[in-house]
């Protein structure tokens, strides 16, 4: 049994890996706690698609029946829940990583395409579960993020109408909903995040520089090769093991919310976006084409071509080399303004959009 799990294992990793890169600070493991995340995601969905009715007579009173009647059904909802807003987190700050120490260059240009790929799955992802317990908060989220879809020039109604299946949010954008989220995007995440392994795997794995390497040890030892069993794989499963002790202790502390019942006629004042979509309502807000369409669509297309404009490989593996310095310095101000709209959007937005100075 050892030596066959050795064997499954070694088809995932690279038999050796540099000492380097078991160190924490190397990777932070952003990327290993997104895929334990998505195992929980899958083993938890599992579960609730036993007791869910995605019918708007039924959806709701099956999350009342897993609250109060179904056999843990509370800790499962509560555990899917915050594990899907955690791993829309986790993938940001893991590609957040990747872009600051270079690890999208060559020859790694395809697998970053396919990281940013997996990015916007797991946006949509979360989008699609988001409308499943069919209360309030998720029936005018929803409509939002419909109404800012249809803002595309040309395709923005069509669009809108392929994805609920009707004008508006109903029985027939529930059932769509639920079979993206339940086959469509899963396949799809699984099928990518194959390649993406399989890639991490023939590019030769992390990207450490020589400098970063002499931080986090010294250059002679990172040089050397270690066999990944049992070395990296115990501190996976280490890492594994908290994780999930984490997101289930937040299961059992905290418990998902769940409004009243959907309610077509009652609109809240004001209807917000998803979290992760609140920044880009804030934008929408000014512009529905150049902050709900184009500010979205450039970003998710520069991080694709990215690898293919900046070619150089200067400082490649370090967090914060010199000659990357004035492009770290854009990114992160990239980054800061979408957390800042974000913010705004979350807790300084009142009835009709209007600021509130205290957190509303």
């Amino acid at each position: 049994m050892r030596a066959v799990l050795s064997s499954l294992v070694l088809h995932v990793h690279a038999p050796k890996v540099r000492p380097a890169s078991l160190r924490l600070r190397a990777t932070w493991a952003l990327g290993l706690i997104s895929v334990v995340l998505l195992g929980l995601l899958t083993m938890t969905g599992i579960y609730l698609m036993f007791y869910y009715f995605p019918h708007p007579d039924a959806a709701w009173r099956s999350m009342k029946d897993l609250a109060f009647v179904v056999p843990f059904g509370r800790v499962t909802r509560n555990l899917h829940r915050w594990t899907a807003h955690g791993m829309v987190a986790l993938v940001t700050l893991h590609m957040i990583r990747v872009y600051l120490t270079g690890g999208y260059k060559r020859p790694r240009e395809a697998n970053w395409v396919a990281g940013v790929a997996l990015g916007v799955l797991t946006l949509a992802l979360s989008f699609t579960g988001y409308l499943l317990p069919w209360d309030q908060l998720a029936y005018w989220a929803v409509t939002v993020g419909a109404n800012m879809a249809a803002a595309v020039p040309w395709l923005g109604q069509p669009l809108r109408l392929l994805l609920l299946g009707d004008m508006s949010v109903g029985e027939a954008a529930l059932l769509r909903f639920y079979v993206l989220h339940c086959v469509v995007l899963p396949v799809a995440i699984f099928g990518l995040l194959a390649f993406h392994l399989f890639r991490v795997r023939k590019d030769g794995g992390l990207v450490v520089g020589q400098h970063a390497a002499a931080q986090i040890g010294t250059t002679t030892e990172s040089s050397k090769l270690i066999p990944a069993w049992p070395h990296l794989i115990y501190r996976e499963l280490v890492v594994a093991g908290l994780t999930t002790a984490a997101f289930l202790a937040l299961a059992l502390l905290l418990d998902a919310p769940l409004e009243p019942q959907a309610d077509p006629t009652r609109t809240p004042n004001p209807a917000k976006a998803p979290w992760y979509f609140l920044g880009i309502q804030e934008l929408a807000h000014s512009s529905a084409f150049w902050g709900g369409v184009f500010v979205p669509a450039a970003t998710v297309l520069g991080l694709m071509v990215l690898p293919y404009l900046d070619t150089s490989e200067q400082g490649l593996g370090l967090y914060y080399p010199r000659q990357r310095r004035v492009a770290i310095h854009i990114f992160l101000a990239g980054v800061a303004f979408f957390v800042g709209v974000t913010v705004i959007g979350t807790w300084f937005r009142g009835p009709a959009w209007q600021w509130m100075w205290w957190p509303y």
